[in-house]
């Protein structure tokens, strides 16, 4: 197997499900972002990777979430975004290292249905089912990464944010945006043996939010680890396993967290096939995944599938 030069890369595609974790159920991070080669250099020059993400999670009716401002019992979320993540890749080297900057950004629909609890002109509460859709844009999400390699061995540095231009209304149970600014940050690693064709990677990371300031809602800070397993068939098919672990480590703040701390986590993991393919010179990449989820805390728990496709435009280089 030849090594793999594509740069697969990593857009910060955040808040396409509206029942995650924190604020709503809903984190700046989403869980399952990272996979194969995320540790690996890539090749330098322009990429606009597409991501076809689908989401779909529900929680019973018994558990509360603050969602736009309301109080809901339960929620049942579906999304569909499309994501496009333009990125650049450095040629000369920095620290020793290769670096990336991107800026991703994604169109798509999100629909969610829950039990909301209002209060009423005497100020009394009153509950009763809605559903909200929502189509549009979401926020802008910046990142930017290091990354080194000696033989099988690939290490990786990043740093990321929330830049919070997308479509958000208070009140309503869909929304395209978190409403708020947060930073992340974290490395990762990545062994990829070209002879035997094995490939292990692992990337973890932390999250700091700022306050909604239309709810008075500060989500706590994150914890989230994503990891992929897999086995190259040939010289461009790739089959393997991948699993996220998501944990919120402080509780949540601000007058709007009635709910309290409301600390959240949950587990996923899935298959995975990858495939490269020759484009001029150079190599593109397409990539389907799929996560289900467990032993989740405070946040929906269901299913998501990804769906990327990777073309460099450097195609004569």
């Amino acid at each position: 197997m030849s090594r793999v030069v594509l740069s697969v890369s990593v857009g910060l595609l955040l808040v396409a499900d509206p029942a995650r974790a924190d604020e709503g159920g809903v984190s700046y991070w989403l869980p399952g972002l990272f996979g194969s080669f995320a540790a690996v250099p890539g090749e330098p020059g322009f990429e606009i990777p597409v991501i076809y993400y689908h989401s779909s999670a529900s929680a019973g009716g018994s558990k509360n979430f603050i969602v736009g401002g309301n109080l809901t019992a339960g929620i049942d979320a579906k999304a569909n975004m499309i994501f496009f993540d333009p990125v650049y890749t450095f040629k000369e080297p920095v620290l020793g290292g290769q670096a990336a900057l991107s800026l991703a950004w994604a169109v798509g629909t999100v629909r969610a249905t829950a039990n909301v609890v209002v209060t009423g002109p005497l100020g009394n509460p009153i509950s009763g089912s809605r559903t909200d859709t929502i189509t549009g844009g979401s926020d802008l999400y910046p990142t930017g990464t290091l990354k080194w390699n000696a033989g099988n061995n690939n290490w990786l540095v990043y740093a990321t944010g929330d830049i919070p231009t997308g479509a958000y209304q208070l009140g309503r149970l869909a929304n395209l945006s978190i409403n708020h600014g947060a930073i992340d940050g974290g490395g990762g690693y990545t062994y990829l043996n070209a002879k035997k064709g094995h490939e292990f990677s692992i990337v973890g990371g932390f999250t700091y939010n700022f306050e909604n300031n239309d709810t008075h809602y500060k989500n706590g800070v994150d914890s989230h680890i994503d990891w992929a397993l897999s086995q190259f068939l040939n010289e461009q098919v790739h089959l393997g396993a991948v699993g996220y672990f998501f944990y919120q480590l402080t509780g949540d703040s601000g007058s709007g967290a009635t709910l309290g701390p409301f600390k959240s986590r949950v587990s996923g993991a899935g298959p995975e096939i990858g495939y490269f393919f020759p484009v001029g010179k150079s190599k593109g990449y397409a990539n389907l995944k799929a996560y289900w989820e467990w032993n989740a805390q405070n946040r929906a728990q269901g299913w998501n599938l990804w769906l990327e496709l990777a073309v460099p435009l450097n195609l004569g280089s």
